[in-house]
């Protein structure tokens, strides 16, 4: 189980690592970093706490904090979609937070509320039907032209976690096989 604490610690090193600060209302950054752990206790994974997890991680994998959208809303509007990052000015109180809209395409958003709900459906019905529920997910291979990192997902990242090429700058990878007998 993983604790507060620990939640508290790997954001701190994200943030460090990236520029970024945690937000300064230590009230607001408790309830993020709550939220945090308690999605990573019921999904195995920190999903965003401010929006509607799947609980499939293929589905989530957006939305995995630091998510997506994360450095492309600090750089717009100075926070991230929850506020949970935040740039400098922001931090020392020199730019007023601000409400960042949402940038997680409206097609991600209706699947995880579709499989939610679906899920919940199914779990009335039998538990073990929501297991075999196929996965509509196409996963695709994605490399960064600028440096090579290589991701599988359903489509590229906004931006490189590695050497902040745009979305621009990945390419799909296709991966043909023939047989010769």
């Amino acid at each position: 189980m993983i604790t507060l604490e620990q939640v508290r610690q790997r954001a701190e090193a994200d943030a460090k690592t990236y520029g970024y600060y945690l937000n300064p209302n230590q009230d607001f950054l408790k309830d993020l970093l709550e939220g945090l752990k308690r999605n990573e206790e019921r999904y195995g994974y920190p999903s965003c706490p401010c929006r509607l997890a799947s609980g499939n991680f293929d589905f989530d994998r957006d939305i995995i904090c630091p998510c997506d959208y994360r450095d492309p809303d600090v750089q717009e509007f100075g926070a991230c979609y929850c506020a949970l990052y935040v740039r400098k000015d922001v931090f020392e109180g020199k730019t007023p937070l601000q409400p960042v809209p949402e940038r997680r395409p409206l097609e991600k958003q209706v699947r995880a509320y579709e499989t939610v709900s679906v899920s919940a459906e199914k779990k009335a019905e039998t538990a073990t039907a929501t297991a075999r529920t196929p996965s509509a997910v196409k996963q695709k291979l994605w490399y960064c032209k600028q440096c090579g990192y290589v991701v599988f997902r359903e489509e590229p990242p906004y931006i490189c976690p590695i050497c902040k090429a745009k979305r621009e700058m990945f390419a799909e990878i296709t991966i043909s096989m023939s047989m010769q007998g």
